[in-house]
């Protein structure tokens, strides 16, 4: 499983995990399943949700990405519409999973992430203020 170094292990002040520690060697990855977002949804998941992808934008740009140590469950609420699959056929049982992010959705979503004059959303001079989840 490959670990993203220097991409933030969760959002600055907060317990919303953005990357695992270790691979399931014994059940295998989390499956990457679309996730439904109501307009109901509490501010610090939209929040969590915009720091995330915010932090994908950061580290991979328009460029693909490999799952690895991603956190399932943060891009599935993502997954199949600001992210997608970048190879087809797609295995979302996969840490190898090949993705990439949809450009034109993403800055719909999250207009805040893209704009010119877009917060930090809690980079330091140094990279991310948090351990980065390079353990």
């Amino acid at each position: 499983m490959l670990k993203h170094r220097g991409f933030p292990g969760r959002l600055p002040g907060t317990d919303f995990q953005f990357v695992i520690r270790r691979e399931n060697r014994k059940e295998g990855p989390t499956k990457i399943v679309r996730r439904e977002r109501f307009k109901d949804r509490k501010y610090a998941d939209r929040m969590a949700d915009q720091g995330f992808m915010a932090a994908l934008w950061a580290q991979f740009g328009e460029e693909p990405f490999e799952r690895g140590n991603l956190d399932a469950g943060r891009l599935s609420w993502l997954f199949g519409r600001e992210v997608v699959p970048a190879e087809d056929p797609f295995d979302p049982c996969s840490y190898e999973a090949l993705l990439r992010i949809d450009v034109k959705r993403a800055e719909a979503s999250f207009p805040e992430v893209f704009a010119k004059d877009a917060p930090d959303f809690g980079f330091d001079s140094d990279g991310w203020d948090d351990d980065g989840g390079d353990d």
